[in-house]
């Protein structure tokens, strides 16, 4: 039988352990990269102009949980490690599962176009290449979404996506739109060199603190948070934790949410809140040149803006009238797959509520080359549309309707569908259990 040849879109974490997962089940690889370095979106100052890293960012969950499973972090990684940190993590992973080699740097995918039973890649550069499969590993957070309350403003304007340092902000009045983890994160940075810093939430948040007790928080509730509690106990226990070492959210000038959201960690924001070198404000509601005015009545002049507002999805090499982009809802099955498009699959399109992005797309790539590799058997397209469907219900019953959360992803609800098929397949499946980086270094030599 001939050994497939699958195209993987992107060196990030995606792209590289869907190669990985992909070689271990021979399925032959070729990763295209638009820029010259591993790492995707971690890499500051990436030439491929599509990461958002900035100089201060560092990962937002716990080390010891969002490495790959089968490649821990090297001893003495710091419990958040830096961007530097992962950029080299990531190379590391290439070299160690022999992946370098594979990179097509500076390669700019054009199109991918349905040839045969697999597809034809195009590039920019003028080549092209047929493959037996394609998997798509581009991210999601390249394309700025802009808040349209700023249209017409007077002073400088960029998205979190343009962000790297906070020097050329010295001495400004910057107000920071969106409390997510780019949005308190940059206001936490700039606000150390600017005359004042404003964040501006206009949807209830939860900041809590980065570690409790001594210890990652993510700790505290793994143990408290148990799987058979219901989301409005859990949502309840991040509440009351929360207000134990930050005090109630309104203190700070924020709105504490009732429901299910995505909670923000943050070491210093609330620091900076209380030593007044930011400042809570509620949501935008027009402009005036340089004056910003907000719901609560107040206004205040600006300097710069910086929309910390998410992304678009985009996809625009698919072919016209196949992407599964939905208000940036990815309407694909188990998040991987659309039937539009056989043997083309999805890594890394998801946001985690609670817990680690990397360590999930360990699960996606397994899932994805046991697909390709004939292991896992898809459902019948009606089947397929069904269990879309659901999610998409489970979606909007769980999460707010807004496009930040268009991309949530429940870690424990994910994994039993996937579990799922894999028992449905007759496919025997045990997550592996991490190993030490020591143990890899030996098992290599």
């Amino acid at each position: 039988m001939t050994r497939k040849h699958f195209a993987v879109i992107g060196a990030g974490a995606g792209g590289l352990c869907a190669a990985k997962n992909l070689l271990a089940r021979n399925v032959e690889v070729t990763i295209f990269e638009v820029g010259s370095h591993i790492g995707g979106l971690w890499v500051y100052r990436n030439d491929s102009g599509l990461s958002p890293a900035y100089r201060s960012l560092h990962i937002n969950s716990e080390a010891r949980v969002s490495s790959f499973i089968d490649f821990p972090f090297e001893a003495g990684t710091p419990l958040y490690p830096n961007a530097a940190r992962m950029e080299r993590y990531f190379r590391d992973y290439a070299e160690h599962f022999r992946l370098t080699s594979r990179i097509r740097f500076n390669m700019r995918v054009k199109a991918v176009v349905p040839e045969g039973e697999g597809y034809r890649i195009e590039t920019e550069a003028g080549a092209t290449e047929h493959f037996d499969g394609v998997v798509v590993a581009t991210g999601h957070q390249s394309v700025p979404r802009h808040p349209p309350q700023v249209e017409g403003f007077g002073g400088r304007y960029l998205h979190a996506h343009a962000y790297r340092e906070p020097e050329p902000f010295a001495g400004e009045r910057v107000l920071v739109i969106g409390p997510g983890n780019s949005g308190v994160d940059i206001a936490a940075d700039v606000c150390s060199v600017t005359s004042m810093t404003y964040l501006s939430a206009r949807s209830p948040v939860l900041i809590m603190p980065r570690l409790m007790f001594g210890v990652p928080q993510s700790r505290i509730l793994g143990k408290l948070e148990r799987p058979f509690l219901p989301w409005s106990i859990r949502v309840w226990i991040r509440t009351k934790l929360t207000r134990m070492f930050h005090g109630p959210m309104e203190q700070w000038g924020f709105r504490t949410p009732k429901g299910r959201t995505h909670p923000i960690s943050h070491p210093t924001l609330i620091s900076m809140l209380a030593w007044d070198r930011v400042r809570a404000k509620p949501g935008i509601t027009r402009v005036e040149g340089k004056t910003v005015h907000f719901a609560d009545g107040t206004a205040e002049e600006i300097d710069t803006i910086i929309a910390a507002t998410g992304y678009v999805t985009a996809l625009p090499f698919l072919p016209e009238g196949t992407s599964p982009v939905r208000d940036s809802y990815l309407d694909v099955y188990n998040r991987v797959y659309s039937p539009k498009l056989p043997n083309l699959y999805f890594i890394g399109f998801f946001d985690v509520t609670g817990g680690s992005n990397i360590r999930m797309m360990d699960d996606q790539a397994e899932y994805i080359a046991a697909i390709a590799a004939g292991e896992i058997k898809l459902p019948s397209p009606p089947e397929i549309a069904q269990a879309i469907r659901a999610d998409k219900a489970f979606q909007e019953s769980m999460f707010p309707g807004t496009p930040r959360y268009a991309l949530e992803l429940d870690p424990v609800r994910y994994r039993k569908l996937l579990a799922k098929d894999y028992a449905r397949s007759g496919v025997r499946h045990r997550r592996p259990e991490p190993v030490e980086r020591a143990l890899l270094t030996e098992s290599a030599a």
